[in-house]
């Protein structure tokens, strides 16, 4: 009568570490994917770009106004190579609406609100909940328009107070509240 095949729960039948129970060797399990660094930060809406892009064609039309007339009714020619200077200054921005929108994020955490933006001049600030003294909604004709609103934090402290721009105006709305709760939660200590 032949052998019984080894089987797991008979003594002596372990298998060695690094293979399978057929004698495949074992292989190194793929680590986890690291989450992106970026994971937990939210962004505005890319709607906001149409807001900035046309705030800038404003500027750009007054300078432009502006420098012809001091051209041709008062006669300062010296004035045309800054108008042209400032209006090549204001295209190139318009340029780098789009990515300058996407560095614009917030991200809540335990004990505060970060908020960043900028692409060469990077800014973060962290605003306590505890320190928010009223958290304020405000929205411009093009932002309205949009469906678009901007959230801003006043603290005791004017360096920390912080505007974040194009929200949706439910997340802003639904922002606001959280925000508040949390606030009076932190000063009432709980």
């Amino acid at each position: 009568m032949p052998d019984p095949a080894p089987h797991d729960d008979v003594p002596g039948s372990e298998v060695p570490a690094g293979a399978q129970p057929d004698g495949e060797p074992l292989h190194e399990a793929e680590p986890p994917a690291s989450a992106p660094v970026d994971a937990d930060w939210r962004r505005v809406s890319p709607k906001f770009v149409v807001v900035e892009v046309i705030g800038s064609l404003i500027t750009l039309a007054v300078v432009i106004a502006g420098a012809l007339l001091a051209y041709f009714l008062l006669g300062l020619h010296w004035v045309l190579w800054p108008g042209i200077a400032v209006v090549a200054l204001i295209v190139l921005a318009i340029a780098f609406e789009p990515r300058r929108v996407r560095s614009i994020g917030y991200r809540l955490r335990e004990d505060d609100l970060l908020f960043r933006r900028g692409i060469m001049f990077q800014r973060q600030v962290a605003v306590p909940y505890g320190r928010m003294q009223l958290v304020d909604i405000n929205r411009g004709p093009v932002a309205r328009a949009l469906g678009l609103a901007e959230l801003k934090f006043v603290t005791a402290a004017a360096a920390t107070g912080v505007t974040l721009p194009g929200l949706p105006q439910e997340e802003a709305e639904r922002l606001r509240d959280e925000l508040v709760a949390l606030a009076e939660s932190r000063r009432a200590g709980l």
